[in-house]
């Protein structure tokens, strides 16, 4: 991909915690893909462990030096997030409040609980955050064979889809569903469709970012085969099968490689937030 003139989002900050409270990752399947299983969840999963976020030992900052290539990229991907969905929040007669991106390194106290590298990108509901370490772009490419700089933009995309769905009150309803449902199988099918529909937004972005340039991003080819792949390679059908185990559909909380690529691919082919119910085509 190449920019023509992009800018760099002014809702970049950076601060890492020194607390020392890690989030262990034990065996099995986890322990095989510790650095990517919850790279796509809706919520910071550290809270589950830790119960939310405690005292911090971190001071949060604007980023003010002269940022690493790959922050430049990352904050320019993020500004081409706000152009784009708040010009679509502006056509259906709302507004859209932009979310921050947050650098860190090695771990982080967010609104919802402590994280380290290994949780992945994540977004915080409760802080309006998306997190990232940078560094786990090297290990999206040299471990899971998913390279190149538009790969990268769908994590950062795709972390947005789960702030339009906070905005949208999308994971309101499904927290709601997931608290009455009857099994853990059925609180699943609930987070594989918020986890695709956030792929459908990542694809409604492209679309629209290639179709206007609104932050001067020109897709070339191959990009969006780069962004197809990284989907392939975190659907949970994939990921158990490299650690080994049998597939287990009930288990599932983001959906196969099939889908997750399916749903990414259709918001970028009809850019017509319309037809990402993602809910419904699950039966749900």
């Amino acid at each position: 991909m190449k920019w023509f003139g992009g800018r760099e989002s002014d809702n970049v900050e950076e601060g890492s915690s020194s607390g020392g409270r890690g989030l262990a990752v034990g065996g099995g399947i986890v322990g095989l893909i510790g650095a990517i299983i919850y790279m796509f969840t809706g919520i910071n999963p550290a809270q589950l462990i830790n119960g939310g976020g405690g005292a911090s030992d971190q001071q949060n900052t604007k980023v003010t030096h002269a940022r690493t290539a790959e922050e430049k990229t990352a904050s320019m991907v993020f500004r081409g997030t706000e152009l784009v969905w708040d010009s679509l929040f502006r056509a259906n007669n709302s507004s859209y409040e932009s979310p921050t991106l947050h650098f860190f390194t090695d771990g982080v106290d967010a609104g919802c609980g402590f994280a380290t590298s290994a949780t992945g990108p994540f977004y915080c509901p409760l802080d309006r955050k998306v997190y990232i370490d940078l560094a786990f772009f090297k290990e999206l490419s040299d471990r899971f064979g998913a390279p190149g700089e538009f790969a990268q933009a769908y994590v950062i995309a795709h972390e947005v889809g789960h702030h339009v769905q906070n905005l949208l009150g999308t994971s309101d309803k499904v927290q709601k569903a997931e608290q009455q449902a009857g099994s853990d199988a059925e609180r699943n099918r609930y987070s594989v469709a918020l986890e695709l529909q956030a792929d459908f937004y990542a694809g409604v972005w492209a679309y629209y970012e290639n179709k206007y340039h609104q932050n001067g991003l020109v897709l070339e080819s191959g990009d969006i085969e780069s962004a197809l792949n990284a989907a392939k390679q975190i659907g949970d059908d994939h990921l158990q099968k490299q650690a080994g185990q049998s597939v287990e559909p009930d288990s599932f909380t983001h959906g196969t490689s099939e889908q997750r690529m399916y749903w990414f691919k259709k918001g970028f082919q009809t850019g017509d937030l319309r037809q990402g119910n993602t809910f419904r085509e699950l039966g749900l």
